[in-house]
């Protein structure tokens, strides 16, 4: 603090430091606080290759992915299904499962719509994660 002494009479226009910091200090406590709080990001879900040495085992399938073709086919685990039948045959694979996790691919020329559609009955079926895989042909 500082104080003026002598000089000219009048108005003097000095800002005054103090409040300013106490406002600033203020500030600063408040945004340390609420940092924490603030969200992380998204967390994403992604299936696991077998471990090194050994193949990938058809018969065990924990991991279902549901998969989407350009002319809208839908397919779980590679197995034909119709989509009026998808959420009940996804209720029936995941009655006894207590890992609740899908994962979706959609054939890149798709409208996403479809996709989203897939992804709106799995949590009908009552599927807690989805997760998005990326699509490639069995050609390629």
């Amino acid at each position: 603090m500082g104080m003026a002494v002598g000089g000219a009479k009048g108005v003097k226009s000095d800002i005054n430091m103090t409040p300013m910091i106490d406002v600033l200090l203020v500030l600063i406590i408040i945004f340390m606080v609420i940092t924490p709080l603030t969200p992380k990001g998204l967390e994403a879900l992604v299936p696991q290759p077998p471990p090194p040495g050994q193949q990938a085992n058809q018969s065990d399938q924990r991991t279902v992915v549901i998969t989407i073709s350009a002319d809208h086919k839908v397919q779980i685990n590679q197995q034909d299904t119709d989509w009026d039948v998808l959420q009940g045959k996804l209720e029936d694979i995941f009655k006894t499962r207590a890992e609740r996790v899908v994962f979706v691919k959609g054939n890149p020329d798709l409208e996403y719509l479809w996709v989203a559609r897939a992804i709106d009955i799995a949590h009908g079926a009552g599927i807690d994660k989805v997760g998005l895989m990326p699509y490639k042909d069995l050609g390629e």
